[in-house]
């Protein structure tokens, strides 16, 4: 009996009335004769399992197991059927996939436990470079083209990306979360977001205060404040001050902030962190802005693991479909880490998916074995046919 290739297995959890759905929605496969969506998908994610960067390595890695296309779902591939379908298929199609499956997960995803219950966030974003010339939708500087993902990270369900948005790469940080057209999602009262300095904008902060929910910042060295009182210090938490404040200038922000002062203990740097939060002690304030760095990690996990620096088109949408795909496929991988509990970490699993992802044996016996029965395992001989 021959059993299914890994990447027919993993493509098993796509639902695929959910896939139609969505493609019903954008009329995806409206004007589509020999190339659905469906295998659009299926090749994108192909590309992103195996590593490839170009089309034309698509097709010759393709072509190359032909005699696997039945457990892929592909029927037939070319160069320019791909570049047409990345072009002309709304990106969108993808988008409410990865929301669709991204559902999926949030209910298998395990619980960080912090000292505290309160849904926590951090929200980020991060620059992709790339030649203006070839990508003139992509204005960054004069004679530099980029883009930005935006993502908002859930740090308390798995370090899921819950929400994500692509942007040119001159615009503000800032903007995304003030300007509704971006969609950035209403978060549950007594939520904790974590931003960094760009998000420093007193009048968006208020709003957040004004619809109960709490930020950590960092504070500007050339914000002006008066003191208006002063908590307790622990000992022996590196917190130098905790103060209560209002800014000089406060027509934006109203009410008191807390500025928590502490010491670095590895640089000896002083750090000042910005918060409305009044509750917690500030040796967890400084911990929960520390816990933002995940996002930090997860933007250098996409960059390392995913293809989202070289892309299969220029256009934009050929561009944003590639980057739907990549996240997918981060979800996929998410999902059956979740779901068997697999003891090898997203960047051991995706290493070892990449170099079996055409061979016939089953995904869970590959997800609790050792390095070393993998590599007896990925020693057995893979009988290829050339076109």
């Amino acid at each position: 009996m021959i059993r299914n290739t890994i990447f027919s297995q993993i493509m098993q959890f796509i639902c695929r009335n959910q896939f139609k759905k969505c493609v019903d929605k954008y009329n995806g496969d409206r004007y589509s004769k020999s190339f659905s969506c469906w295998q659009q998908f299926l090749t994108l994610i192909f590309a992103q399992a195996k590593g490839i960067t170009s089309l034309r390595d698509i097709v010759i890695s393709l072509k190359s197991q032909r005699s696997k296309w039945y457990h892929l779902g592909i029927e037939n591939i070319a160069k320019s059927t791909i570049a047409d379908a990345n072009s002309k298929r709304d990106a969108d199609i993808f988008r409410d996939i990865f929301y669709t499956l991204l559902e999926k997960c949030k209910k298998l995803s395990p619980t960080r436990k912090f000292k505290f219950k309160n849904p926590i966030y951090a929200f980020d974003s991060t620059l992709i470079n790339v030649c203006l010339s070839l990508y003139e939708w992509a204005t960054y500087r004069k004679k530099k083209g980029a883009f930005k993902i935006h993502t908002l990270l859930d740090l308390c369900g798995g370090y899921l990306p819950t929400f994500l948005v692509l942007t040119e790469g001159k615009t503000h940080d800032i903007n995304v979360v003030k300007n509704s057209l971006y969609g950035f999602p209403a978060l549950s009262p007594d939520s904790i977001l974590l931003v960094d300095r760009a998000y420093i904008d007193f009048m968006w902060l208020y709003s957040l205060t004004k619809s109960k929910l709490f930020f950590v910042t960092r504070a500007k060295s050339n914000m002006s404040y008066t003191i208006t009182g002063q908590h307790g210090v622990p000992l022996k938490k590196n917190i130098v001050s905790d103060y209560s404040i209002r800014l000089n200038d406060h027509k934006d922000y109203p009410e008191e902030l807390r500025l928590v002062i502490c010491i670095n203990p590895d640089t000896g740097e002083e750090i000042q962190f910005l918060t409305n939060n009044f509750k917690f002690a500030a040796s967890t304030i400084a911990e929960m802005y520390k816990s933002r760095w995940a996002i930090e990690t997860f933007f250098k996990w996409i960059k390392q693991n995913l293809k989202i620096k070289s892309f299969l088109g220029t256009s934009k949408n050929a561009v944003m479909t590639q980057i739907w795909v990549a996240m997918i496929y981060y979800l996929l991988l998410s999902f059956i880490k979740f779901q068997t509990k697999c003891r090898h970490s997203l960047h051991e699993l995706t290493r070892i998916i990449r170099e079996i992802l055409l061979n016939s044996v089953h995904l869970i016996e590959i997800l609790n074995i050792t390095f070393e029965k993998f590599k007896i395992l990925n020693k057995s001989p893979v009988q290829l046919s050339l076109f």
